[in-house]
């Protein structure tokens, strides 16, 4: 059975990591460029002013004179030591051939917007660390949140083809397949934060390695993302849960330590840009200002308009795309009812934290978007407890009848979006189904991807990717029964 665990692993990350990096991150996309921004800035300039490069984005802020990207920092220090490698190869003659291939290539071309200022080294310079930058950080974070869900499944006890279903429809046929290909931060976050409650509720949680990971999980967390400090709060009580039980609760301090060095190094970022250990980027975002200064920075109390538009409303309801999370609420009461209830309520508490954060924000659907980004911190918990669901049902006859089509409906919704156009879909648009998606695949406008650099156009283009992911299914469907049949299961 290791053998196939190995192999199943082996083929959930194959799979991901081809849809994730087959299709490129948006070109102009402002909440991307803010970080990419300063991760240019300090390589090239070796400062964090992004003077040179605010033209790109409307997430800055300003103080005095200059301006600076207003997100957390997390991701740009990530990306910092991957851009300051890549740079050799962007200094080299390479970036001429690369630029002179994409003006000629007509394919590429029919992708860029009449009237805009074409291909030129720079701007492919930044496109190719974009590119780079999203391969290292959040296309890794994505994977590892797929291979992270199956070990925790099959740990609680699902057999590992239904935890194998589960983190492939987790990274496929939810809005976490939108951002894994993006320079956002929201999946690294994910990833950090799962990533942590992985090892809180292992049998060996205690042993002073673990501990030291686990506070730099949570700390990094918060540093990537502000809003993660609700889940990051969640999590390290429940460490310090455990620990009491274990009685040894002064190894606190193991997770304490890396913790605490991430709110340092965060409050000196601030104290040296904007002034202050506690202030935040967005306190001197000069765009924005509006949401920024209702409640406490774009936080209120949480409304029905938020709560019904990020569940249910066709404008950003997460079960309009994913229906099948849904079975994530029978799923938690399931979990709260097993042997394992005391992980159900941490994952249900890390989740409701997210949840009601996104539903709190005076700007609940993210501008330009699929789905409700801000929740997506917290979605690998709520697959997590649709596999309760899935396990408890798999026999019934309805729900056999029904995955299918949900699953269909979650690949048309959730890829239709993603792929249409070169931006995510407007806030502008009520139904981006059918007022920007449909239109977009109707005219041929699909997102740029490796297929648009072999010349192929439109939806011709994820050709090769439905090629490669034949292979992988055929493959691994051939295999597993090959060693199933090996080991008389």
């Amino acid at each position: 059975m290791k053998r196939i665990s190995r192999l199943d692993r082996i083929a959930i990350a194959l799979i991901l990591l081809a849809c994730f990096s087959y299709v490129f991150p948006r070109w102009a996309d402002p909440n991307q460029n803010s970080r990419l921004d300063m991760v240019l800035a300090v390589v090239d300039d070796g400062t964090f002013v992004i003077d040179r490069y605010v033209a790109n984005t409307v997430d800055y802020a300003r103080v005095g004179e200059h301006t600076y990207s207003d997100k957390p920092p997390g991701i740009a220090f990530l990306g910092i030591p991957v851009y300051a490698g890549l740079k050799i190869g962007l200094d080299s003659s390479l970036m001429d051939g690369l630029v002179t291939r994409l003006e000629n290539s007509s394919a590429f071309q029919s992708t860029l917007r009449e009237g805009g200022s074409g291909v030129y080294a720079d701007k492919v310079r930044f496109a190719l660390a974009q590119v780079v930058l999203t391969l290292a950080i959040p296309v890794v974070a994505s994977v590892v949140i797929g291979l992270l869900i199956y070990q925790l499944l099959t740990g609680f006890g699902l057999g590992a083809g239904l935890a194998a279903a589960i983190a492939l429809a987790y990274g496929l046929l939810t809005p976490a397949f939108a951002y894994a290909g993006a320079f956002y931060s929201h999946q690294l976050t994910a990833a950090l934060l799962l990533g942590a409650f992985a090892l809180i509720q292992s049998r060996r949680f205690d042993q002073p390695a673990r501990l030291l990971l686990v506070g730099l999980l949570l700390g990094y967390a918060v540093l990537s993302e502000y809003p993660a400090a609700l889940a990051s709060g969640i999590l390290f009580v429940a460490v310090l849960m455990r620990l009491v039980r274990a009685r040894g609760l002064w190894k606190i301090v193991w997770v304490g330590l890396p913790a605490l060095a991430c709110a340092v190094g965060l409050m000196a970022y601030n104290n040296a840009i904007f002034g202050s250990p506690f202030s935040l980027g967005y306190e001197y975002s000069e765009l924005w200002t509006n949401q920024h200064s209702t409640g406490f920075m774009s936080l209120s109390l949480p409304s029905w308009d938020a709560l019904w538009g990020m569940t249910f409303g066709r404008f950003r309801g997460l079960f309009v795309l994913s229906p099948w999370l849904l079975l994530g609420v029978p799923g938690f009461v399931f979990w709260l009812r097993s042997e394992r209830r005391w992980e159900g309520w941490v994952s249900l508490l890390v989740f409701l934290s997210m949840f009601f954060f996104n539903a709190s924000s005076v700007m609940w659907w993210g501008g330009f978007a699929v789905g409700p980004r801000y929740l997506l911190p917290g979605l690998p918990f709520l697959a997590l407890a649709a596999g309760f669901a899935l396990q408890r049902w798999q026999a019934s006859g309805w729900l056999r009848g029904m995955a299918p089509l949900l699953d269909l409906w979650s690949l048309v919704m959730v890829w239709g979006l993603t792929l249409a156009g070169q931006a995510f879909p407007s806030d502008a648009i009520a139904d981006p189904l059918l007022d920007y998606a449909l239109p977009n695949w109707l005219a041929g406008n699909v997102a740029r991807n490796a297929g648009t650099l072999l010349g192929l156009r439109g939806a011709l283009s994820l050709l090769p990717l439905a090629l490669v992911l034949l292979v992988l299914l055929a493959a691994w469907f051939v295999l597993r029964r090959r060693w199933k049949v090996g080991v008389g299961v």
